[in-house]
């Protein structure tokens, strides 16, 4: 779950991060009351859950109520990248020195938390590591260990930085509080600023939320609720299922990212718009499975499912129960053509089992994928 700045600085605050002071507002008036209440200058921020919005004219700098309230307008309601912004972070303007990143995140290769550190802020960080990479600096942490100032030293004193190291590990030691405690991918802050007057500020927050740590996440209900993440993406969450909601007309199980992303590439290639990304992943239960299946069914606009199955830890059998259960659950019936194809563990079972419910079944991916995409033009079933 990618967190908005607001959201993110909130976090930061509760951890003592030092950020400038903000106010969010969700109209051009409350906009224009919270940067005369700040004073001049002020920047207002469009709040959206990923990067870029400076470039798509997403945050302006304004130094009267008047240009306050013009800008509000013009951000307010537009559409970046896809996401229609609904509010804006006024924020207290900072006379900026210096500008720097820190991150702490998730190496996913080396398996630990890394921190990050480049003497070159506000800038897009992956295009610097493609052109620059001698100006980004990273250190692999232990999670026994812990963050430690030799840490911060190893990636400030080569860019002759060491008088910053005090106030850069007491900012970085609370990010990774907040990483751990939060159970974090992605901690970064961008620009960290040197003030004119010498002091160190987050003045920005970008923070995502493992979503499998969301059980165990409480209080993050208000923030799932302004990021408007769709309510069957939160119900697949809750039982350990991957969702991502499409725009097309057929909704597309199964076990695996790499086998739903092929699905969903046979589907398109047999003339087909998938509706959904839906990985019930490995070792998924009966219950798994109906409860995958109900959220693909209850998404407005399916035709059709496709579910595609290739058994590991996975039983066939498993994922044929799962699909009787919603069956019972429609009087012996399904609303829509549902297409299945099982290979691999217990998939002789699983077929005699699927065979004697209202779906068909097909013995390869191939034909799988082009009888979903004619089902779904005509309505036919079994």
């Amino acid at each position: 779950m990618d967190l908005l700045e607001h959201q993110a600085k909130q976090l930061f605050r509760e951890v003592g991060v030092p950020i400038p002071i903000g106010i969010l507002s969700t109209s051009p008036t409350e906009a224009a009351t919270a940067a005369s209440t700040l004073g001049f200058p002020v920047a207002i921020k469009a709040q959206i859950p990923f990067g870029g919005r400076g470039k798509a004219g997403g945050i302006k700098i304004v130094d009267s109520t008047e240009a306050a309230e013009s800008a509000a307008s013009e951000i307010l309601g537009s559409d970046i990248k896809g996401f229609s912004v609904g509010s804006v972070l006024v924020e207290s303007g900072v006379k900026i020195a210096e500008e720097f990143y820190l991150a702490i995140m998730v190496d996913r290769g080396a398996k630990v938390p890394r921190v990050v550190f480049s003497e070159q802020g506000g800038v897009d960080i992956e295009l610097l590591a493609l052109t620059s990479p001698d100006m980004i600096r990273s250190v692999e942490l232990d999670a026994f260990v812990g963050l430690r100032p030799y840490h911060i030293h190893q990636l400030l004193d080569p860019v002759g930085l060491a008088e910053l190291t005090s106030a850069v590990f007491k900012i970085a030691s609370r990010l990774y509080e907040l990483f751990v405690s939060r159970d974090c991918l992605l901690v970064e802050i961008n620009p960290l600023v040197k003030t004119e007057s010498g002091t160190i500020v987050a003045l920005d927050a970008k923070l995502t939320i493992d979503d499998n740590s969301r059980y165990r996440q409480h209080g993050l209900e208000a923030f799932e609720e302004e990021l408007k993440i769709p309510q069957a993406e939160l119900a697949a969450g809750e039982l350990g299922l991957n969702y991502v909601h499409l725009e097309g007309d057929i909704g597309v199980i199964g076990n695996g990212a790499g086998l739903v992303m092929a699905t969903l590439d046979l589907v398109s290639d047999a003339g087909g718009d998938p509706a959904n990304f839906l990985d019930v992943g490995g070792g998924a239960s009966a219950a798994q499975v109906s409860g995958g299946l109900r959220i693909v069914l209850g998404e407005p606009g399916v035709k059709a499912v496709l579910i595609n199955i290739f058994g590991g830890i996975t039983r066939c059998e498993e994922v044929a129960q799962g699909i009787s259960n919603v069956v019972d659950e429609h009087n012996g019936t399904l609303p829509v053509p549902v297409v299945v194809r099982l290979a691999g563990n217990g998939a002789e079972e699983g077929l005699k089992m699927a065979n004697a419910l209202p779906v068909e079944t097909r013995p390869t991916l191939e034909e799988a994928a082009k009888r979903v995409v004619a089902v779904s033009e005509t309505g036919g079933s079994k």
